[in-house]
């Protein structure tokens, strides 16, 4: 194996800083190697782990040489010294010199290094590293880890190296949204369409101060976003504070990788079950609230915990009744609705069906309409996610609506590639799936945020004309969808009549001629 203090510098060649499409191609190079050793959708376990090892360990090195510049100490006294470091703390045997210098028995190396990081810092205390066991000689092999840790050890992650300092975070969704395009289906179960994220946070707009939580937060996505808009907006990512649950073992540690390396230290992602053991509880025993709540939860989960609700639940979060234990969506509403501030907004990506399902669906969706807590449905296009084509739709909601939107609910139809009266393009179709346009995106925050209505788009609707329509939210109720019919020339169909009647008349006379030369007649 290479000698970890021989790596190339940063950039195309070894040159020059680290851009994004290089750092991309790199990672995503990484999973070749892999290719044909594990399952397309164990990649990212086993990728993102090294990533993160390398990573602290290039800027501890980084670290090292600031500390001992500034304060004239010499490099080896600041390296052992822990006090001396604010960021990560990176033991002997994490350290990349000594993964490097393994030949045999990579995969115990690698197992031992990540369990020394975790117990030396608090931020990855929880196992966050540990996950996956890289010692697994039936699936990796000690000459595949050799050339993965030899491809990592070709580039420098320092911050000196990179291009922008958001680069490494945005490499690393960029790795996430190609191990959900590797793996089909399964890559929906941490993974949301970034656009699809972009929407829903654009339509909830927190604002600095605000507490965001996601209830299934998978690989932190939507938390990041959440912190991002409010950068875009002119605040500062520092002024959000972030929070997040996620069953998923995999994955949640692949959220606290994600919101580490996007350096929003401060967040707090906890696993386990959100619908039997919620997190977020104060000392009182009593759900924390917050201002803005964000979600793509399961769809029609199946085995959702009713039986343990039914006996168990001590927070009151599903006070307007219980879905079918087979169909778990207005569980996820009424989560959420819960874990809302008095003027908290909220928005969840679900499947259409729960827009218009009848019986106990339906008196779950009266109460909460009557409640005045939706503020806006929007009808998705079809095929933007990886686990389903179903078009799925976005929910709003919201316990503190301004006046004018009060006892109403905006229905946007979001299904047409390209909207009729304005020209808008909403998606664009790619090889696997469809696609939201950034002019879509932006397009259709702007219209919730505005109320702005356009024919066979979009429509505020009072909640009396929901009423008569038996609570049925299904957009096309109340958008008119149906396809324009093309306006008929009458002149001009008459004259195709006779032109057609001419021709019938020839054509009957040759036929007469035929069958009289023929003596038929």
């Amino acid at each position: 194996m290479t000698n970890g203090n021989q790596q190339t510098l940063p950039g195309v060649d070894g040159q020059g800083t680290l851009d994004l499409d290089t750092l991309e191609s790199h990672l995503w190079e990484a999973a070749d190697i892999l290719r044909g050793s594990i399952d397309a959708a164990d990649y990212k376990n086993y990728i993102f782990g090294l990533l993160f090892l390398k990573r602290i360990n290039d800027r501890f090195d980084e670290e090292t040489e600031e500390i001992a510049e500034e304060y004239d100490i010499d490099e080896e006294e600041v390296r052992g010294e822990r006090d001396l470091h604010e960021e990560f703390w990176v033991p002997e045997r994490a350290r990349w010199s000594h993964i490097t210098s393994q030949t045999d028995n990579i995969g115990e190396a690698l197992d031992k290094a990540l369990i020394a990081v975790e117990d030396e810092n608090d931020a990855i205390a929880d196992r966050v590293l540990s996950t996956v066991d890289y010692n697994d000689k039936d699936r990796l092999s000690d000459a595949t880890l050799d050339e993965l840790v030899t491809h990592f050890d070709k580039q420098r992650y320092q911050n000196v190296d990179l291009e922008d300092p958001d680069i490494f975070g945005r490499a690393y969704e960029y790795l996430i949204r190609q191990f959900a395009d590797d793996a089909g289906k399964k890559g929906g179960e941490f993974y949301t369409p970034r656009e699809v994220v972009q929407l829903l946070v654009e339509c909830v707009d927190p604002e600095p101060g605000h507490r965001v939580y996601d209830p299934c937060c998978g690989s932190g996505g939507m938390l990041i976003y959440s912190a991002q808009h409010i950068r875009d907006e002119g605040g500062d990512t520092d002024d959000v504070s972030l929070y997040g649950q996620e069953k998923n073992l995999n994955t949640w540690a692949i959220g606290q990788m994600n919101v580490l390396l996007h350096e929003m230290q401060d967040a707090k992602i906890e696993k386990g079950d959100t619908i039997t053991e919620p997190k977020f509880v104060t000392e009182h025993g009593e759900l924390e609230v917050f201002d803005r709540v964000v979600a793509n939860p399961p769809w029609n989960q199946k085995k959702w915990s009713k039986e343990w609700v039914q006996e168990n639940e001590p927070y009151n979060r599903f006070p307007y009744g219980l879905p079918p234990s087979n169909r778990g969506d207005w569980t996820w509403i009424q989560l959420m609705l819960a874990s809302l501030s008095e003027k908290g907004k909220a928005g969840i990506v679900m499947d259409n069906g729960l827009l218009f399902r009848s019986r106990s669906e339906k008196k779950i969706r009266k109460p909460i309409l009557e409640a005045d807590l939706i503020e806006a449905v929007i009808a998705l296009p079809e095929n933007l996610f990886y686990n389903t084509s179903s078009p799925g739709c976005i929910l709003l909601m919201n316990k503190d609506k301004p006046e004018e939107r009060e006892k109403k609910v905006q229905f946007i139809y979001a299904e047409e590639q390209t909207l009729r009266e304005s020209g808008v393009q909403i998606y664009e179709e790619l090889s696997n799936q469809n696609q939201l346009t950034e002019e879509g995106v932006d397009y259709l925050a702007e219209t919730h945020l505005t109320g702005r209505e356009e024919d066979h788009h979009s429509r505020l609707v009072d909640m009396e004309e929901i009423k008569e329509n038996d609570w049925n939210l299904n957009v096309p109720r109340y958008v008119d969808t149906t396809e324009p019919e093309e306006p008929i020339d009458v002149s001009e169909k008459l004259r195709e009549l006779d032109r057609l009647a001419e021709e019938r008349q020839k054509t009957d006379e040759e036929l007469q001629q035929y069958m009289e030369e023929l003596e038929y007649r």
